[in-house]
């Protein structure tokens, strides 16, 4: 149960940052108030309004030449770049207190040995007599 809580947390933290700097771009396409275009990865296209409003006046005829009513609209989502901090911010001293506090701290740490018997030069104590049987209290 410990184990499953520990992975979700892991995962949330991760999606988390990953959410969190990740930076995309929508474009978006109107003309008038309609939605014409929508593009997470691209330019979008743009409507035939446009392209009729490229021709020179004198290839138009009045009637054609109407106001633009078309717009873009880019949306941009920055994410956090400030995440990765870099080792040429710190000062002397800030280095030479994170070298002593990891020396410090591994060295903390001995190794034992974990075949090392403590007891085998001592004998147990001498049994005067058996307390269990002269209360008779037996473990079932």
């Amino acid at each position: 149960m410990k184990a499953s809580i520990h992975k979700i947390a892991a995962i949330a933290m991760a999606l988390l940052v990953f959410f969190s700097t990740m930076s995309f771009t929508v474009d978006m396409h109107y003309c008038g108030d309609h939605l014409v275009d929508f593009s997470l990865s691209s330019n979008v296209d743009t409507c035939l309004m446009n392209a009729k409003m490229t021709k020179s006046p004198s290839d138009c005829p009045m009637m054609e030449m109407k106001m633009d009513c078309c717009s873009d609209v880019e949306v941009v989502f920055e994410g956090h770049d400030d995440l990765k901090l870099s080792l040429d911010h710190y000062s002397f001293d800030q280095h030479v207190f994170v070298v002593s506090f990891v020396y410090a701290y591994i060295n903390l740490f001995e190794g034992f040995e974990a075949d090392e018997v403590y007891f085998k030069d001592y004998s147990p104590p001498p049994l005067i007599r058996d307390v269990q049987v002269l209360h008779q209290t037996f473990l079932i």
